[in-house]
C-alpha cells in the first residue's frame, strides 16, 4: 500500500475485500487522502462432500464506506479480479514455454512488471473506455509498445548474483 500511495498523483477510490489487514495498511499509506470502501462477499453454506473442494457460492455482498467519500456505484473488486484472471491466462503459456526463465526471481519480477505496465498503460479496457493509467491521471495517452520498450531500455539491470573474486 505504501508503494501504491507513493505512485499516485491524484486522490483515488480504492475497494478491498473484507480482509482485515487491508484497513490498517490503507490508513497507514493514505491517511485520509483516499476514498476507501470494503466489499464484503457473503458465501453460502458448506458444500456437500462430493463438491467439498469446489468454490463456495457467493450469495450476496455488503458495501461499507471506510474513509473519504467513495462512490457506491464504483465499489467493486471486479477490476482487480479481472486483472488476476488475465495475468493467469498470460503467464501460464510463458511458464509452460520457458520455465527456466522464471527460475530466477529477478526475471519473474521483470516479467510481472512488463505485464502490468502494458495492462495499466497500453491496454484500453472495455469497461473504462481508456487505460487505468489515464483514469488515475498518470498518463495522458495510451502507450505504444515502442514507448514501453524505450522506457525499459533506459532501466539499468540489477544483478542478484554475488561478484566473483579471486
Amino acid at each position: 500500500m505504501q508503494d501504491l500511495a507513493g505512485r499516485l498523483a491524484n486522490r483515488v477510490q480504492l475497494t478491498t475485500d473484507g480482509l482485515k489487514v487491508y484497513l490498517n495498511a490503507v490508513i497507514d499509506a493514505f491517511s485520509d487522502d483516499i476514498d476507501y470502501a470494503v466489499l464484503h462477499k457473503i458465501y453460502g453454506a458448506d458444500r456437500p462432500d462430493a463438491a467439498r473442494y469446489s468454490p463456495a457460492t457467493c450469495i450476496g455482498c455488503e458495501k461499507r464506506e471506510v474513509l473519504g467519500n467513495p462512490d457506491a456505484k464504483h465499489v467493486s473488486t471486479s477490476y482487480v479480479e479481472q486483472c488476476e484472471s488475465l495475468n493467469e491466462d498470460v503467464d501460464a503459456p510463458i511458464h509452460a514455454a520457458d520455465k527456466c526463465l522464471f527460475q530466477e526471481l529477478e526475471n519473474h519480477a521483470a516479467s510481472v512488471a512488463i505485464y502490468f505496465t502494458w495492462y495499466n498503460f497500453g491496454w484500453v479496457h472495455q469497461t473504462l473506455k481508456t487505460t487505468p493509467a489515464m483514469i488515475a491521471g498518470v498518463a495522458d495517452h495510451v502507450w505504444s509498445v515502442d514507448e514501453m520498450v524505450e522506457l525499459l531500455s533506459k532501466v539499468e539491470p540489477k544483478s542478484t548474483r554475488p561478484a566473483v573474486s579471486n
